[in-house]
């Protein structure tokens, strides 16, 4: 499995280090405020990246002790790489709304979860004599409930550890999650407050490529932790990596082959035409030779074969 790699100079290229503008600043994050330029804070990223590395650690030693780790980030910019991420390394997320309660009234959750699962089953089944509009409503609801809790619809009990994109979009998650006394791993900006937050990484929450490499940062923490979950455990870990190595080897010719075979058939007839026209030339330049005084003819009449 890839460790979660990064350097000052990864975290530049993503624009870590742009804060929000002066006048929204939050005073609780001026130590980790290096300067200003052009009325926006530049984060300090000699800070923000002990911190983020302290940050993977934790998570890490979460998923090596056989942990869950929730991901959580509704705004536009995170929606798709927070499940991404999730995804990749088999965990939870929540991308869509934070519906209150999630933690702390699980029982309730678990609820429409399994109202999700019995509306799926109806539709997979169809919904033959059910008229139109009570179609529709089972789709919408379907819907409605997929994008709140499609994430975390596997989700047996409470997470280990959660990670959140944007502390101030996703205050009542850090307020549950302090309910009930689960770690909370959060990106926070300089316009947000870090009051709840267990381990701080101090960065851009805005950009979609510092956001991208916050999750994809994380998501190799939990492999990471996995793997080493599986190796003490006994796991054979050459052994699940090998089937990908061995179609990793598979030359380039032949999967060329395999994913077009009508031009690999296409060039295999032009071949074949190419060879009867020389095959034919070649007995016509051996007939004129043959021929004595029509011997200039033939070899003219083949030269125009040939141009043709």
């Amino acid at each position: 499995m890839a460790k979660p790699v990064f350097s000052l100079r990864t975290l530049l290229e993503a624009g870590v280090h742009l804060g929000h503008q002066t006048h929204r600043w939050n005073p609780q994050m001026a130590p980790y405020i290096h300067s200003k330029k052009n009325g926006i804070h530049i984060i300090d990223l000699t800070q923000t990246v002990p911190l983020l590395i302290k940050a993977l650690k934790v998570i890490e030693e979460t998923a090596a002790k056989g942990g869950s780790v929730l991901f959580v980030g509704t705004k536009r910019q995170a929606q798709l790489p927070i499940e991404k991420a999730a995804k990749d390394s088999a965990q939870h997320y929540v991308n869509h709304r934070w519906l209150g309660g999630t933690l702390t009234n699980w029982k309730t959750v678990s609820n429409s979860i399994s109202r999700l699962e019995e509306l799926d089953e109806k539709i997979e089944d169809g919904l033959d004599g059910l008229t139109k509009k009570e179609r529709l409503g089972l789709l919408r609801d379907q819907t409605k409930l997929q994008a709140s809790l499609g994430g975390i619809r596997n989700m047996n009990h409470i997470p280990d550890i959660i990670f959140i994109v944007d502390v101030k979009k996703e205050n009542l998650a850090i307020a549950e999650a302090n309910k009930l006394g689960i770690p909370v791993v959060a990106v926070v900006d300089t316009n947000c407050s870090p009051e709840g937050v267990a381990h701080i990484i101090p960065g851009n929450d805005d950009a979609i490529r510092s956001v991208s490499l916050y999750c994809e940062l994380v998501s190799k923490a939990v492999l990471e932790g996995m793997t080493t979950q599986m190796g003490e455990v006994g796991v054979d870990l050459g052994a699940l990596e090998g089937p990908e190595e061995v179609t990793s080897l598979v030359p380039e010719e032949e999967k060329k082959d395999q994913e077009k075979p009508e031009e690999v058939e296409a060039e295999a007839e032009n071949g074949v035409s190419d060879a009867n026209d020389q095959s034919e030339l070649e007995n016509t330049e051996e007939s004129s030779s043959e021929e004595g005084a029509d011997s200039e003819t033939s070899e003219e009449k083949s030269e125009d074969r040939a141009t043709a």
